[in-house]
């Protein structure tokens, strides 16, 4: 199981989410919700995902760190202002976000359930994984860090 930890970088995973969830919401049909207003929800949903990935990236720009989640070992600092200060994960939760708005306009009940398995596989595979580094690059600093502000939201 560990072979998969921070191989497969994020950004592929929501593509690869995505595609699934286009795919059951075609297999199952019958799963399909009314949804008033979806293209307007799914793109203001959408819109507030990019937004917080965007300022978790913007963040870590001016910090001067790697943006790659696949070598946390690489970070240069603990970033922990800015949209960090409410999330220890704004890209990740922007991805989802953005997956919801996905799953919103397709309007699938069954497409929807693949939402909990990207959180499930981000916790395990790319999260835990990082906040192993983070503690042994900044030890005391990102507990009291991590113990304040949690994972997702």
């Amino acid at each position: 199981m560990n072979a998969l930890e921070l191989k497969i970088p994020p950004l592929l995973l929501v593509i690869i989410f995505g595609g699934a969830m286009w795919a059951v919401s075609r297999i199952l049909p019958a799963g399909y919700l009314t949804i008033p207003g979806k293209l307007w929800l799914s793109a203001a949903v959408l819109a507030v995902g990019g937004c917080i990935a965007l300022l978790g990236v913007l963040e870590f720009r001016s910090a001067d760190t790697t943006v790659d989640p696949r070598i946390p070992h690489q970070s240069e600092s603990l970033v922990v202002k800015g949209v960090y200060r409410f999330t220890r994960n704004p890209m990740y939760l922007g991805f989802l976000l953005m997956l919801v708005a996905w799953g919103l306009f397709l309007g699938s009940v069954f497409a929807a359930l693949l939402l909990p398995l990207f959180i499930v596989y981000m916790n395990r595979f790319q999260i835990l994984p990082e906040e192993r580094h983070m503690r042994a690059l900044f030890g005391e600093a990102f507990d009291r860090y991590a113990s304040r502000v949690r994972r997702w939201l």
